[in-house]
Parts: C-alpha cells; sequence; structure tokens
C-alpha cells in the first residue's frame, strides 16, 4: 500500500509539475500579448509625436532613446505608467513650444488666432449659405411662379365678365320737340330748377326728339334719369312738381340702392354685413372707373379671388369678402379725406370687419404694406379685372396724351436717344447711346425712368420699362 501509495504521488507530482508547466506557458503568452499591444499602443504614440516634431532632430532622438528605454522595462507595469506619465508632459511642453513658436511667427496671440480662424470659416460658410439660398430661392421662384400662371389661369377661364362699359351721360327720348321747351320753361326757370335739384347738367340741342343728362356722379345721375322721365309722363313740369318728384324719385333710389347691395351680398354668399356697407355696395352700382362699372368689377373681383383661393386651400369665404368690399371707399363722397383703399379700409374697420379684410383693402394699392396671403389674391384678382379687354376705357385725347408723357419722361434723362410707348402705353422702350451709357448705367436709367413714371404718372396696372443699349460696328470692304 506504501508502494502503491508513492506511485501515485509520483504521478499527482508529475502531473501538477505538468500543469503548473502549462498554466505558466499560458501566463507567459498572455503576457507577451500584453507586451506586445503595450509596445504597439507605445509606437502608435510615438508616430503621432513624430509627425509633430518633425523638425526637431535632437527631440526624436531623446523618444528614440526613451523608446528603447521604455521597452527594457516592460515588464514593469509601474515603471510604464512613469513613463507614459512623463512623455505626456513632454508632449504638452513640446505642444506648447510649437504653439509660442507659431505665435512668435505670425506675431499673434492666442486669441487673435482664434479670433482669425473663426472669421475665415465664417466667410466660408457664409458663401456657401449664400450659394444655396440662391440656389433654392431660385427653385422656389420657379416652382410659384409655374403654380401662380396654373392659378391665374383657372380663376381666368372660369370667370365670365361683362365687357360692356358706362358712361357719364345718359339720354332721354322725348314725345315730341315741343317738350324741349315744357322742360327749359318760362326763361329756362324750369331747366335751372331741375338742375339745382339733381345736380346734373341738362343738355338740349338740336338732335331731335332727345336731351342729355350729363355727370360723374352716378347716383345723381340716376336720379335725374328716372324724374325726367316721371316729369315726361306727367307732363306737369314746374319748379315745385320737380322738386317733389325729384325728391320721391331719391327715395325710389335710395330703396334701389339697398336692395341692389343685399342681392348682391346674397349671390356670392357673403353674409353679416353692416347696413351701411350694404348701403356702399349698392352705391358702386353708380359708380365708374375708366368706363367700368364698379359694382360688376367688384363681383368680378370677389369670384376671383374666391376661386383662386380655393385652388389654394385658403378660406375662400373670406377672399370672396375681400374682393367684394375692396372699393367700397369709392363709394363714400368726394368730401372725405385720403385715398379710397384708405378710405374704405376706414370704414370696414368702424364696422367690424375681420383685419385681414381690413388689411386686404388698404393693401389693394400697395398704399400699406400686405399682411395676409388675402392681400395679395385681392391685388391679383383686381389686376386681372381691370386689365382685361372691354373693362376700361379712356378717350382717344387721354390715351393720346399718356403715351406722349410716357416718352416725354424717358426723353427727359441724360444718354437717351430715343424712347417709343408700345402695347397701349403698358410699356416703354428706350434706346440709349452706347458710348454715353454704360451697362450699369443704362441699370440706373431703368430704375430712375419707373420711378419717375409711377410719380408724375396716372395708369392703370403698370408699365413696364425696357432700357436697350447696344454697339454696332460696321466696316465696308471695298
Amino acid at each position: 500500500m506504501i508502494k502503491e501509495a508513492k506511485l501515485e504521488a509520483e504521478r499527482i507530482l508529475k502531473n501538477a509539475n505538468i500543469t503548473a508547466r502549462e498554466d505558466l506557458y499560458k501566463r507567459k503568452e498572455i503576457f507577451e500579448k500584453e507586451t506586445q499591444e503595450s509596445r504597439q499602443e507605445l509606437r502608435h504614440l510615438e508616430k503621432r509625436l513624430s509627425k509633430r516634431e518633425d523638425n526637431l532632430e535632437r527631440k526624436i532622438d531623446i523618444l528614440t532613446k526613451k523608446e528603447k528605454y521604455i521597452e527594457s522595462m516592460a515588464s514593469n507595469l509601474s515603471n510604464k505608467e512613469i513613463e507614459l506619465g512623463k512623455k505626456e508632459l513632454q508632449l504638452e511642453d513640446l505642444i506648447q513650444e510649437g504653439k509660442n513658436t507659431l505665435f512668435r511667427v505670425s506675431g499673434l496671440t492666442g486669441e487673435e488666432a482664434e479670433k482669425l480662424l473663426l472669421s475665415r470659416l465664417e466667410k466660408e460658410l457664409e458663401k456657401e449659405c449664400v450659394h444655396l439660398i440662391e440656389k433654392y430661392t431660385k427653385k422656389a421662384k420657379e416652382e410659384s411662379e409655374k403654380n401662380a400662371v396654373s392659378i391665374l389661369c383657372t380663376a381666368i377661364q372660369r370667370c365670365a365678365a361683362n365687357n360692356a362699359v358706362d358712361n357719364v351721360v345718359s339720354t332721354i327720348e322725348l314725345p315730341g320737340d315741343e317738350m324741349k321747351g315744357r322742360i327749359i320753361g318760362r326763361e329756362g326757370r324750369n331747366i335751372r330748377a331741375f338742375e339745382k335739384a339733381t345736380g346734373i347738367d341738362v343738355i338740349v340741342d338740336d338732335t331731335p326728339g332727345i336731351i342729355v343728362l350729363s355727370g360723374f356722379d352716378g347716383v345723381r345721375r340716376e336720379v335725374a334719369r328716372l324724374a325726367m322721365k316721371k316729369l315726361i309722363l306727367d307732363g306737369r313740369i314746374h319748379p315745385a312738381r320737380i322738386e317733389e318728384v325729384v325728391q320721391e324719385t331719391e327715395k325710389d333710389i335710395e330703396q334701389i340702392i339697398q336692395e341692389t347691395g343685399k342681392q348682391t351680398s346674397f349671390e356670392l354668399g357673403i353674409h353679416d354685413l353692416h347696413s351701411e356697407i350694404i348701403n356702399l355696395i349698392g352705391r358702386l352700382r353708380y359708380r365708374t372707373s375708366y368706363g367700368q362699372n364698379q359694382l360688376q368689377h367688384s363681383i368680378e373681383v370677389s369670384n376671383l379671388a374666391g376661386i383662386m383661393a380655393g385652388e389654394l386651400k385658403l378660406d375662400a369665404q373670406i377672399a370672396r369678402r375681400c374682393g367684394l368690399l375692396h372699393d367700397i371707399g369709392k363709394a363714400v363722397s368726394s368730401d372725405v379725406e385720403g385715398t379710397h383703399a384708405l378710405v374704405g379700409a376706414d370704414i370696414a374697420k368702424r364696422y367690424d370687419e375681420k383685419p385681414e379684410v381690413v388689411n386686404a383693402i388698404a393693401s389693394h394699392h400697395e398704399e400699406v404694406p400686405s399682411e395676409t396671403v388675402y392681400s395679395v389674391l385681392i391685388n391679383a384678382a383686381d389686376a386681372i379685372s381691370a386689365s382685361r379687354p372691354g373693362a376700361r376705357r379712356e378717350t382717344l385725347e387721354k390715351y393720346v396724351k399718356r403715351l406722349e408723357k410716357l416718352e416725354s419722361v424717358a426723353m427727359s434723362f441724360g444718354g437717351v436717344e430715343s424712347a417709343y410707348a408700345i402695347q397701349a402705353g403698358r410699356e416703354v422702350r428706350v434706346i440709349v447711346h452706347p458710348d454715353k451709357v454704360s451697362d450699369k448705367s443704362a441699370s440706373k436709367i431703368c430704375h430712375d425712368i419707373a420711378k419717375e413714371i409711377e410719380e408724375e404718372l396716372e395708369y392703370p396696372g403698370e408699365v413696364t420699362v425696357t432700357v436697350i443699349r447696344e454697339k454696332r460696328v460696321v466696316q465696308k470692304a471695298k
């Protein structure tokens, strides 16, 4: 048993020795691996340092010696940490020394160098931002122009309007020429009483069977027309009767105005309007601008604005309301100070209309800035209604004078050779002397002419100014 026990002990001792050797070998491999990784890490750090210190040979020699020293002392981890600490301190010294060298060479402090770098980066970023802004702005403009053209075409195609224009005179047919004498009265007292009561001029000439009522106030002219018809049918024409009939007719016209306003708002689906605003809408029936009836114009603008608002997924009800009310300032007496846009906005505000409606009325001639998209829609709809063919007209004399004035304004600038008003006065072509005017000067002249036209002339729509500078060189070969 003792012998077997000795043999077993020797076997166990042998196995233990083998296990110990294997464990020692594994530990040695792990240690060598860790040492190798540490060496690789150190080499990586040395490469980074060598790149930063490539111009300092003395420092490279020191780092090489320290590298050999670190490799020889790699088995001692505490020594390795101490050496790494020293190397970090030296690296900081070298970096600081490099910074000091850079500051000394450049003549800048750290804060100045930082500001210089940031300013350069800021300029580069600013250029990049400008480029991106121009790119996307151009893209947005192209898309917006396409969409705007599509919306305007849709609105114009769906809008059916009356092309008739109104005059500032009314013609009354007479049953006979002897009625002219009765209308004039003894020593002209009847006609004077009629003109005084109505404020309208009565023109009795040699034209057989008719008389003409002339006046710029549409309401007064309509009162005079209806009153004259009543007097002719009644046959009793004298100052007292004239005054009575005119008063009765004025009451009838007020009723017609009120009914017209109600009917118009009902047809457009616009409700909750104040009675005074309804009255002003009705008065637009007897108001014209360049021969265009203002009530029809307001209805057109309302319909156009509603159509465009629908295409843009906006509130078409508000757009139609803005369009109907945009010219109510024209129905107010001319004694009220201010333009019709500002007067109309003041009236709308007084009767508790919404802010977007008030702004659309005030800004439809760009007298105040547009604050909502509805203001822009009203501007577009107003321009479409006013500029469509047949909507407005001018006398030949006014038309010719406006064209001549356009050309004379353009010719008043230095360097202009000739100027031509084309497209019914909606464009002015200006030709300048190429030897006297440069390209930059041509742009300034174009801008100045446009500003001068805006200040000096009155016109519907807009006028395009085109300046042409052309240099021609001709030589004949003989």
